[in-house]
């Protein structure tokens, strides 16, 4: 079985060049995917060859078990995408390949002449991948799949300031390790790397904008198999939102408390205002948030490696980074699969914000960190000795990963590392947000009505209207505290990424009901750090294989 599953894994990064650079992988070359046509073909054929071989495959052990059973969940899923042509050239603000083409050379490294000729060679492929995507993109406008005006707009204005002399790519140039031999090929490579994203930009505005669908909605259908590929487990829209709105009742409740604990009297916002005046809670500078953010991460790192977490000397190693993009996004970055390169977390802060509060991202730092994203991803590497490659760094669900970190928000809160009222505030902040957006993205999506008995919590949203952009703006506007153009990126994600913002908070309702369940198994003899470590080491398949897996 492990056979299989590397032989897949191994075909997967020669299609996937980006990929297997991610995964510190050597001898794939230094391209890119294929994003058109012929790409999403050879994608397919690879899956129905391994579904296929799946069918005789023979398990020897639990191990063998668990890997058939993610392989062939998570390929039918692909393959139900792919048949629906849900998967035909995504553009959004976050997740296409207007980002991924750029943001690989953030986790290149360029210590050496043979790094940076690296550099190189991949800024020469920029032009092709761009252009295979062009290509994609004229497949989904064919099939009446292209994204709206909307996510167009906004992944074309990222594009245009990819492509701008001080933008990412061309602060390539500034670099002091660039050896002289190599200056002037990566002068040329920058700029024709620049230009392949200016091309793409007229390509946006003149060849796609009158085919693009005028809402960003997919429908309930479309939905469901959206949610269902995040997630690797199959709910229903309509309940999830039913689930959603009483989940935030739930949370006002809470805050309320929290709210009086920090001074008597007050609304939940006025608690915020008094925390964001407290100048002990607040960071002036880009540098200041990049110091706290390490400092924060290496004290978690050293306190929960002592009795809550197994942690190898490699995992312990998590570099906080202020991205080079300016977009307000959050997001952290795994190892090598030697762990030669570190796992990262990455500020992208806007332009023109220089104050952060930390009572509001102390639970970013543990959620992106450890316990979340970090040592989910660190554990699951570390296993060499018992997962296959695919099971190591071929495999990423939403719903168990994104799921994993706001449950680890709220573990650390239980571990008493959130006692502080401040603290805990921006816990249950964070907690609010991925609530609010399961209203709204499922909401949204699926036509559903702005639900009247949320009265107040509505803000400017309108009772009893099938949801617009506008309410949903309202909506996460009087319910989120966050600076607006962090909160506009969040609100076109949601509109442009149908599925992928619910499975934060469903992912962690999962990630709760397991452990409720293997502790009624186990009783007496439940332990927690076993728990999490079982779990963990099984690396991060759907949330059915999850289940599963704790059974066997």
């Amino acid at each position: 079985m492990d056979e299989l599953a590397n032989q897949f894994f191994d075909r997967s990064m020669r299609l996937d060049p980006l990929a297997a650079t991610l995964n510190g992988l050597v001898g794939y070359g230094p391209g890119y995917p294929d994003y058109g046509p012929q790409g999403r073909t050879d994608r397919a054929h690879l899956r129905t060859e391994t579904l296929s071989a799946l069918e005789t495959a023979q398990p020897r052990d639990d191990v063998d078990r668990v890997t058939i059973h993610a392989l062939r969940h998570r390929l039918q899923l692909e393959s139900d995408l792919y048949s629906a042509d849900l998967d035909v050239a995504p553009v959004n603000n976050i997740a296409s390949p207007v980002q991924w083409v750029r943001e690989i050379f953030d986790n290149m490294p360029t210590a050496t002449p043979e790094d940076w000729q690296q550099v190189v060679e991949r800024l020469r492929h920029v032009p092709r991948a761009l252009e295979s995507y062009t290509e994609g993109l004229r497949e989904a406008a064919s099939l009446g799949k292209l994204a709206s005006m909307t996510q167009i707009r906004e992944a074309g204005a990222q594009a245009e300031a990819y492509s701008e002399l001080k933008g990412p790519l061309g602060s390539l140039l500034t670099h002091d390790s660039v050896p002289v031999s190599l200056r002037e090929p990566l002068e040329d490579a920058v700029t024709d790397a620049r230009q392949a994203y200016s091309s793409l930009v007229r390509s946006f505005h003149e060849d796609f904008a009158a085919t693009a669908r005028d809402t960003d909605a997919v429908g309930e259908d479309a939905y469901r198999l959206h949610l269902q590929s995040f997630l690797g487990a199959k709910l229903e829209p309509r309940e999830v939102y039913e689930w959603g709105i009483e989940q935030l009742r739930l949370l006002d409740e809470e805050q309320r408390l929290v709210a009086h604990q920090i001074s008597p009297g007050v609304s939940i916002r006025e608690s915020m205002k008094l925390l964001n005046e407290d100048p002990a809670r607040r960071l002036n500078s880009t540098e200041e948030l990049q110091h706290w953010m390490q400092d924060l991460s290496d004290q978690a790192v050293s306190e929960l490696s002592k009795d809550h977490f197994e942690f190898t000397d490699a995992m312990r190693n998590l570099e906080c980074m202020i991205a080079p993009t300016q977009d307000g996004g959050i997001y952290y970055t795994p190892p090598s699969s030697d762990f030669s390169r570190p796992g990262r977390m990455w500020w992208s802060v806007p332009e023109g914000t220089s104050r952060h509060a930390t009572w509001e991202e102390t639970t970013t730092v543990y959620h992106e960190g450890v316990p979340g994203h970090h040592l989910q991803f660190a554990t699951a590497l570390a296993n060499a000795g018992e997962l296959n490659a695919w099971r190591r760094m071929g495999i990423w669900v939403s719903g168990h990963g994104e799921g994993w970190a706001l449950y680890a928000e709220r573990l650390m809160a239980e571990l008493g590392y959130l006692d502080d009222p401040g603290d805990r505030m921006g816990m249950l902040d964070s907690q609010r947000l991925r609530t609010v957006r399961v209203i709204f993205d499922v909401g949204f999506h699926c036509g559903y009505t702005v639900p009247a008995e949320l009265g107040e919590m509505l803000g400017g949203a309108r009772a009893g209207e099938i949801w617009s952009p506008q309410d949903g703006w309202d909506f996460l506007s009087h319910n989120v505290i966050m600076d607006p153009a962090v909160l506009r990126f969040e609100w076109l994600r949601y509109m442009g990424w149908p599925g992928q913002a619910p499975s934060y908070k469903l992912g962690q309702e999962l990630w709760l009901d397991l452990r409720k369940q293997v502790k009624a198994r186990e009783g007496d003899q439940f332990d927690l750090k076993h728990f999490h470590s079982r779990a963990l080491r099984l690396g991060s398949v759907g949330l059915d294989t999850l289940a599963h897996a704790m059974t066997l």
